[in-house]
């Protein structure tokens, strides 16, 4: 067993330093909740109710509404502020007869394990309780939350019972129960003899949870029949190392924008898609004319570059060979220079003409 608490008792000015540890824990076969038809396990996740959002455990805090909906929120530091005189401390108040106490009070049982150092002083309590044969009431502070309870002795060890507080118990109202009914001296003895016929000592060990017994015969049977089933791996949680699912709702959010888009420009989705499509094999082909056209063009531009290298060079030669041949080139601006002459003479007036002719 695990200590849950540590603390020490105190009554008078003796001190026993003790370890509290759990005295029960439910026997039961534990089941999940699955889903029917692949057997996923349903999961429960805290949720905020404003924003739809999974909220971390770090991230959430106490609240209490008031009477006018008023919402007050408490954080742990609120709480570390509280008194509690009796944290680390178990406080005997009195010591009262063990029939006293209604069963209805009790709660939850631990075990109280002394220190070695303290071993005799704890056997001082557990002696005076079992003499006396009384129990004493205490006040105790398990994981912040303030509890009556009484200490009494079961074999060797003290025992620590939690009490509920007076005002958690309910009343009995129920009127049938003032009704006046007659019970029969006949009826009454009948019942008492069958008591009697009954009348045993309480021996829990003798009885058993038959439905647990059941159930677990049941599981037992599927299991050797081979009734089962492999569980479904949990899909891959977003951000996950491989990045997969990243990539697929970055994908389905690229197409409901894309969608949207079209839907705003009153084009249906799937002909935009079909657009999309063919726009595709048409830049293509684009792309493929453009690249052949370079090549092309590519191979054009050097045999031109290369044909213009060639009459270059010949026209060199033909210079070298036959020098006389600019002369005939000045003949020809010669001759045009007249052209020029009767141009500017046709703009001019008679008076320029005629001392033009004087002056020749």
């Amino acid at each position: 067993m695990r200590a849950i608490w540590k603390g020490a008792v105190a009554f008078g000015l003796v001190n026993v330093p003790v370890r509290l540890y759990a005295a029960t824990g439910e026997h039961e076969v534990r089941l999940h909740q699955v889903h029917r038809e692949d057997g996923g396990r349903i999961r429960y996740r805290k949720v905020c109710s404003l924003d739809g959002e999974q909220v971390e455990w770090a991230d959430i805090a106490k609240g209490y509404e008031t009477e006018d909906g008023e919402l007050v929120v408490l954080t742990d530091e609120d709480f570390d502020q509280l008194p509690l005189s009796t944290e680390r401390e178990i406080e005997v108040l009195e010591f009262v007869p063990a029939e006293q106490v209604d069963p209805i009070l009790l709660q939850k049982t631990y075990y109280l394990e002394p220190d070695r150092t303290a071993a005799k002083p704890y056997a001082l309590l557990r002696g005076a309780l079992e003499q006396t044969d009384r129990v004493a009431v205490v006040k105790v502070a398990i994981r912040q939350r303030e509890s009556m309870a009484v200490l009494r002795v079961r074999d060797k060890v003290i025992v620590l019972q939690t009490l509920l507080w007076p005002d958690e118990v309910r009343e009995a109202d129920f009127p049938v129960l003032d009704d006046d009914v007659s019970v029969r001296p006949q009826e009454l003895t009948m019942a008492s003899s069958l008591v009697e016929s009954l009348a045993a000592d309480f021996d829990p060990s003798q009885y058993e949870d038959a439905y647990v017994t059941a159930l677990e015969e049941l599981i037992a049977a599927k299991v050797s029949s081979g009734d089962t089933r492999a569980p479904a791996a949990p899909p891959e949680e977003e951000g996950s190392s491989e990045g997969g699912a990243e990539v697929v709702d970055l994908l389905a959010a690229l197409q409901r924008s894309v969608d949207k888009a079209r839907a705003a420009r009153g084009e249906d989705a799937d002909e935009g898609s079909a657009g999309a499509g063919a726009g595709s094999q048409k830049s293509s082909r684009r792309s493929a004319s453009t690249a052949r056209g370079a090549t092309g063009g590519a191979a054009k531009g050097r045999a031109s570059t290369s044909s213009s290298s060639t009459a270059k060079g010949t026209a060199k030669g033909a210079a070298k060979d036959a020098p006389a041949s600019k002369a005939p080139a000045k003949k020809t601006a010669a001759k045009k220079a007249p052209a020029k002459k009767s141009a500017d003479d046709g703009d001019a007036t008679p008076a320029r003409r005629k001392a033009r002719s004087k002056a020749s």
